[in-house]
């Protein structure tokens, strides 16, 4: 699905819709300059002191800043948050593309089965994105600002995390 939805989905789209000006505009252009930036994070969390090591699977037990107290995993959620706001950039230009130029012979029931492919799980990655972006600045805000969103000490609930 990154794929569909990424850089091959964003060049297709507007050539089955007959949009072929769109295939490269700014939010796409703005996603894939977020990309690089969020590997080098992710890189970089891993030669950080001892690396993620555990961390990088972000479960909030594994994760916390007891068994992980350098900044590695805090690294590692920064690149997370990047990627994740790279292809929600890439999703929101693939959505809009799609809505706003079909022609008049490209109605819902006419459209390629191409393009309801791509937009249906877009439209499930606007709302799962956030969800997952929530979940990992929780666990952040666990980790540097001693609060208790999933630590079971202080009330919170790791399971919250998986949900």
């Amino acid at each position: 699905m990154p794929l569909l939805i990424g850089a091959f989905g964003n060049s297709l789209l507007p050539l089955c819709i007959g949009g072929v000006d769109l295939i490269f505009p700014r939010l796409n252009n703005l996603s894939f300059w977020l990309a690089p930036n969020a590997l080098y994070l992710l890189i970089l969390s891993f030669m950080t002191e001892k690396g993620a090591g555990t961390g990088s699977t972000i479960y909030p037990p594994l994760s916390s800043g007891l068994y992980h107290t350098g900044p590695a995993v805090d690294i590692l959620i920064t690149s997370l948050h990047l990627i994740g706001l790279s292809s929600l950039l890439g999703s929101i230009n693939l959505e809009s593309t799609n809505n706003n130029m079909p022609t008049m012979y490209m109605l819902g029931e006419k459209s390629e089965l191409y393009l309801w492919s791509i937009t249906v799980p877009g439209v499930l990655f606007f709302i799962s994105v956030p969800v997952l972006a929530g979940g990992i600045t929780m666990l952040l805000l666990d980790r540097n600002f001693n609060t208790s969103f999933l630590d079971p000490i202080g009330g919170g609930d790791p399971v919250l995390f998986q949900h």
